[in-house]
């Protein structure tokens, strides 16, 4: 399978269908349009413009959709040509080319004209054939402007016309022409006038031909035929094709340097175009050119043209043809000399120009031709006679130049012209837009040259007074930046010097100056400095050129020294020993510095510690609070400069022994400035000390009550934190109250006491317990509450609020809640109805007891209302849906049940009312009522307005503690409703569908003909079977007949087979009673559909109103009709039936078909009561016909003295009668004629061919004729509208 034109890379074949497929959708929505333009034309030709269009469009989406090869819309060859034509085909259709002949009474014909403009009255059929079916005329007319400006019957012109004098000029437009490869051929231009060339002469003398000399070359004489101008016409046509779509279009600035040629659309209407092909230098004249009847044309001067080379300049060798010579660096004095050869007809002219990166300069150099005066006394003293000098010569012309501006320098040739005024472009489009695409240029036309920037260097954030550091190991990078630099220029060289400094000299690693060149591809260098000294650059050179050293050019780089410390160390001594050390640091280097130590304790992990010091001199103090053997030793030593230098000073080990202190652990539940303990039972209370320093210790403390304070000594305390137990004073023991502890002093192991001033604890010591119990209203401990609804449960509390209560619900004895409350009074929220027990309390201080005599409350609810069906309603009770089903009743019958209700009156009942829906399969709900009852028994109406099964379903039931609006939400399960049903039966009712007047025969019986009608259809409401009661009224002979039909069915049409119609006229059918299965009282009936009408009639007739037999296509025929419209009418034409409607009396039709016309039968009442009709025949003959030239456009071209013969062919049954005219031609082809001249009339030709001869010019049309029977156009036609 080949794959899409279109790769999938760019639209992928399912986009491709979708665009290609939304493309025709569009095209078929324009033609629409197109076409109801077309409806609205003025005329034909405007409809087959349209026509012409659409074909040229849909072939043009055929035939590419084949190219483009989309899958699943490739086709073979044969089916694109079949859907290529299938459109074709619907365009004529639609558009009026093709005309289908199907038997219809207004045909579609293109070309066809009206023969008589009545659209009032009905047409027989056009003469069907199968040739027809695709009208010839119509299809010409549609591809073919001119011809749908022709008539039918009157068919062609013949045009006569004198022929005007022809005329040729060579080279109209005095173009140069030269030959230049690799095409070597030039067509010269030759315009004629009013003739087609069939044989042209023209002589060719060579450039190098002189008269009377041999050796010069020879006059040679060329003829061309028509063959061989069209040869090279064809192979004009082709060049430019092949140059439109391959070619770049060239433009050149000057009007003088375009192309010559001469456009066909320039021409006039008379003129045309051809060409003599030249492929050598020389001079053409021309002599003679011949039509194809062998007259001259008159020749215009002038009648020479010569042909000579193309000049050509290209540049030869020079100082700049290699690439490495055409580079220069900025300040070069040097010229330079370029050389260029030149060839062609002197005097040449020379443009050229001069690009500066894409900038344009352009120059021009004329009057370039041989200088030596030897050349041309030689050629003057020879004793021949020459008209000019036109030879080619070879000259070779120096350029010397000299460049100023920096960057890409272009010269390049842009065109060259010679003597003979031809130019020739060189630069092949060159432009500035080349130059920054990076085009490669053509090396013979254009010469390139680089003008580079001399480069500069300099160091880069260093120079004097800001020297680079140099750390002790390590090398310092030394920046240097090149600037002003080509990179055309690169690689760049820098030669760089060093000297060493002083210190360096003298070090323990001596170092030497040196000098070194660098090399970079950069605009920045770096360079490595390993020692301090002196950095300077010398010099930079590039690939090409050399540059310069711009300040600052030395670079000073300085050693940085490693920091240092001096440290001293202090012992800290205190009460019982040592308690820590200081160090006194006094630092050498940059600040800040840091410095790394190590401590130990004992046996532990070493801890590696750092401190960071901003000044030359600190102190560093270190006291741990634990005692122990201590170790201190400094590690290392950072500046800003150096990390972590090792530093190699004094350690130091201690004994530590910190000094004793104490304080009280705070509780978890104190948020207050001072720390409070309660005591709810008991003569103690704990309070946790924390204890530091070196143990065992000994504690005092102070216990301060309300009047009296006591101390009290704790001793051998071993481990810290500690539990002491301190006592209560007995008096507030006894009665409760407040005291306060506080820690005088603590004493460690090495008997150093030391005082201690802390925050003291406040003991908050309570007697009494917290109670809780239900609150007794009138001896009662219960409540009774709606559902659903929340309620308190009252306590009565003591002790210090908040409260904490625990209780439960009996019925739930796992569910512990927790209230927290705040008042002693306060309340339980509950919504559940059960049991409510107390548990247990206590308040913010200490737990307390539950009253067991008051720990219960008891909840109820209120009973929700219900309904129930009284016990006496009459009802069947079904168990699987558990509805009530209540005895049927007749539509709008009263019916009720009673329902008995429980509750707190007033009551509200909300039900829902449904019925079954179409299906039968669900129920629709119909509304949802509410009413309200005062009593608890209340009566509940039945709806019976309308027939159906009803469903009744109480949804809600509310009271006076439960009202609906309250209570939305609270609805009856759905198991527990009460649901009851009852079939409310319809009444029975009949009507007709509707009211149309049925239509009967006499003698008929009363039985329905069509049974796809619905007149005469009764529908019947109720439970079948029906017994129908009809009344059969005859008007006109007063008679009435009683029918009774049993009905079994909800539809019947009238079918009376017994009842007959005996007399013309009009009858009543009237719909008396009906009943139904349910016994129920009928419905009203329908006073408008009750009753129908039927008209019974006679049988119908038709009677010609002219007695003549022969009749012209075209013609009208009348007839008169009787009976009762519409009619029908029935007729023959040649052994072919049709039918025809009619609505009034007399009826007309115009005859479209020649032959034999019949009326076979008519019928009235809606095509009943037909009629045989015999004895009414009719000849209708066909239209005559004349054609001039046998119906072509003929344009005939005479000389003076000559006659032309026109031909009239006459078409129909002798003798023939016809009218010609000669009118002015119209000075368009095709378009229309002038002034009528001249008009004849002929009589009496018996032939079918008559002619006539003139030497006239005009154009000959025929204008009406007239055969044995017929004539066209008619009288009245011809008198309304005169062909011109």
């Amino acid at each position: 399978m080949s794959r899409p034109l279109i790769p999938e890379r760019f639209v992928d074949v399912p986009s491709q269908r979708l665009y290609y497929l939304s493309l025709g959708c569009l095209l078929q929505a324009i033609k629409v349009l197109d076409i109801v333009q077309s409806l609205f034309a003025s005329g034909q030709p405007r409809s087959y413009a349209y026509g012409r269009k659409w074909l040229c469009i849909d072939f043009a989406y055929i035939a590419l959709l084949s190219q483009l090869r989309i899958p699943r819309l490739t086709y073979s060859k044969a089916v694109v040509v079949l859907q290529i034509l299938s459109l074709w085909f619907l365009d004529g259709l639609l558009f009026g080319a093709i005309s289908l002949h199907l038997g219809s009474s207004a045909p579609i014909s293109a070309g066809y004209q009206p023969i008589q403009k009545r659209p009032d009255l009905p047409a027989t059929p056009e003469q069907f054939r199968i040739a027809d079916v695709f009208s010839p005329s119509g299809l010409l007319s549609f591809l073919l402007p001119d011809a749908a400006r022709g008539d039918q019957h009157l068919l062609g012109q013949h045009t006569v016309r004198m022929s005007p004098i022809s005329t040729a000029h060579l080279n109209p437009d005095a173009f140069t022409f030269c030959l230049s490869p690799p095409s070597h051929a030039v067509l010269i231009p030759i315009i004629v006038n009013n003739t087609t060339p069939a044989n042209v002469r023209y002589s060719f003398t060579p450039l190098t031909y002189i008269e009377g000399q041999s050796g010069t070359g020879r006059i040679e004489h060329i003829e061309l035929s028509g063959k061989d101008l069209k040869a090279i016409e064809q192979a004009r046509l082709e060049g430019l094709q092949s140059v439109r779509v391959h070619s770049t279009e060239d433009e050149y600035e000057d009007d003088e340097d375009e192309s010559p040629s001469t456009s066909d659309s320039q021409l006039q209407k008379t003129q045309s175009l051809t060409h003599i092909r030249i492929t050598k230098p020389g001079t053409i004249r021309l002599e003679r050119i011949l039509d194809s009847s062998g007259v001259a044309a008159r020749l215009a001067h002038p009648l020479e043209v010569t042909v000579v080379p193309c000049p050509t300049a290209y540049y030869t060798d020079d100082s700049i043809a290699q690439p490495a010579d055409a580079i220069r660096c900025q300040g070069d004095t040097s010229d330079i000399d370029l050389t260029i050869d030149i060839r062609g007809v002197p005097p040449l002219s020379l443009r050229w120009s001069k690009y500066v990166d894409g900038k344009k300069e352009s120059f021009l150099v004329e009057g370039i031709e041989d200088s030596d005066p030897a050349s041309r006394s030689h050629a003057d003293s020879r004793n021949v006679v020459r008209t000019s000098s036109k030879t080619p010569q070879i000259l070779k012309v120096p350029l010397s130049l000299s460049v100023e501006s920096l960057g890409r320098v272009t010269f390049v040739l842009e065109s060259v012209i010679d003597g003979m005024g031809n130019i020739v472009p060189l630069d092949q489009g060159v432009t500035s837009e080349t130059f920054h695409r990076e085009v490669t240029l053509n090396s013979k036309t254009a010469r390139s040259l680089n003008i580079l920037r001399r480069p500069s260097i300099s160091f880069r954030n260093c120079g004097p007074g800001n020297p680079v550091s140099l750390l002790i190991g390590s090398d310092a990078p030394l920046a240097l930046q090149v600037t002003d630099s080509d990179p055309l220029d690169a690689p760049w060289n820098v030669e760089v010097k060093f000297d060493p400094s002083e210190d360096t000299k003298s070090g323990s690693k001596s170092v030497k100056p040196w000098n070194d060149t660098l090399q970079t591809q950069q605009s920045s260098l770096s360079l490595s400095a390993s020692a301090a000294g002196e950095y300077t650059i010398l010099g930079i050179r590039g690939k090409w050129c050399e540059g310069d050293v711009l300040s600052p050019d030395t670079c000073k780089v300085v050693e940085k020294p490693m920091p240092m410390a001096e440290i001293e160390w202090k012992r800290i001594h205190e009460c019982s020993g040592d308690t820590g050390v200081s160090a006194s640091l006094v630092f050498h280097g940059t600040p800040p510095f840091q410095v790394y130590y190590r401590t130990q304790r004992d046996n532990e992990e070493p801890r590696d510690l750092f401190k960071t010091f901003t000044s030359s001199r600190s102190e560093l103090t270190l006291q741990p609070e634990h005692s122990g053997h201590y170790f201190y030793t400094f590690l290392h030593l950072s500046d800003a400069n150096y990390r972590k230098v090792e530093l190699k000073g004094p350690s130091i080990d201690q004994i530590v022994h910190p000094l004793a202190a104490a304080d009280f652990i705070p509780t978890a539940s104190t948020g207050r400035p001072r720390r409070m303990v309660n005591s709810c039972s008991g003569n103690m209370v704990d309070v946790e000390v924390d204890l530091r320093g070196t143990p065992p210790w000994n504690l005092e403390l102070d216990i301060v009550g309300p009047r009296t304070t006591d101390r009290l000594e704790i001793r051998d305390i071993k481990s810290s934190p500690t539990r002491i137990q301190v006592p209560i004073p007995s008096k507030v023991d006894q009665e409760g109250g407040t005291f306060e502890v506080d820690l005088v002093n603590v004493e460690d192991a090495y008997g150093c006491k030391r005082s201690i001033s802390v925050p003291g604890v406040s003991v908050n010591v309570r007697r009494v317990k917290p109670t809780a119990k239900f609150y007794i209203k009138n001896g009662n401990r219960q409540v009774t509450i709606l559902e659903d609804n929340e309620t308190e449960l009252p306590l009565r509390l003591t002790g210090d609020g908040p409260w904490t209560v625990k209780y439960r619900r009996a019925e739930e004895p796992e569910s512990v809640q927790t209230a927290i409350l705040r008042s002693p009074n306060d309340n339980i929220r509950v919504k559940k109805k059960g049991s409510y027990e107390l548990l247990g309390v206590s308040d913010s201080q200490c737990p307390g007891v539950v009253f067991a005599d008051d720990n219960r409350y008891h909840v109820d609810w209120v009973p929700r209302p219900s309904a129930k069906l009284d016990p006496q309603t009459p009802s069947i009770f079904e168990t699987y849906n558990r509805s009530h089903i209540l005895p049927p009743i007749c539509k709008g019958h009263d019916d009720h049940v009673d329902l008995d209700l429980t509750g707190r009156p007033p009551f509200q009942i909300m039900y829902n009312i449904a019925m079954k829906d179409e299906s039968g399969v669900g129920t629709i709900v119909l509304d949802q009522p509410t009413f309200s009852s005062i009593q608890p028994r209340t009566r509940f109406q039945l709806h019976t307005s309308s027939s159906g099964r009803k469903y009744y379903e109480v949804k809600q039931v509310g009271d006076a503690a439960y009202p609906l609006h309250k209570h939305k939400s609270a609805v009856i399960p759905r198991s527990e409703r009460l649901v009851f049903e009852q079939e409310v039966l319809p009444k029975p009712s009949a009507k007709f569908k509707n009211d149309n007047r049925m239509s009967f025969c006499l003698n008929d019986a009363l039985s329905s003909r069509d049974l796809t009608s619905s007149d005469g259809t009764i529908l019947l409401e109720g439970t079948p079977p029906f017994q129908l009661h009809l009344s059969i009224k005859n008007l006109a002979a007063s008679k009435v007949r009683q029918e009774i039909v049993e009905v079994r069915d909800k539809v019947w049409k009238l079918d009376i087979s017994s009842y007959y119609f005996t007399s013309v006229g009009p009858y009543q059918v009237t719909i008396e009673t009906i009943h139904d299965a349910s016994r129920c009282e009928q419905a009203e009936l329908d006073p408008l559909r009750r009753s129908i009408w039927i008209d019974v009639a006679e049988t119908a007739a038709i009677i010609p109103l002219d007695k003549k037999t022969d009749f012209c296509v075209g013609d009208v025929t009348q007839f008169q009709l009787e009976g009762t419209p519409p009619w029908t009418i029935g007729y023959r034409i040649n052994g072919k039936s049709y039918t025809q409607e009619a609505k009034t009396s007399p009826w007309s039709i115009i005859q479209q078909q020649s032959g034999e016309f019949t009326v076979s039968s008519v019928a009235h009442q809606q095509k009943m009561c037909k009629a045989a009709v015999a004895n009414v025949r009719m000849n209708i003959h066909p239209l005559p016909s004349a054609q001039v030239g046998h119906g072509k456009r003929i344009y005939q071209d005479i000389h003076e003295g000559d006659q032309a013969e026109i031909v009239f062919t006459l078409i129909g049954e002798p003798p023939f009668t016809f009218t010609y005219q000669r009118a002015e031609p119209s000075p368009k082809k095709g378009g229309k004629l002038g002034k009528v001249l001249e008009t004849h009339t002929v009589s009496g030709v018996m032939t079918h061919e008559y002619s006539v001869f003139s030497a006239l010019e005009g154009t000959w049309t025929v204008t009406s004729i007239s055969d044995r029977h017929c004539r066209y156009p008619s009288l009245q036609e011809g008198l309304e509208k005169p062909r011109h």
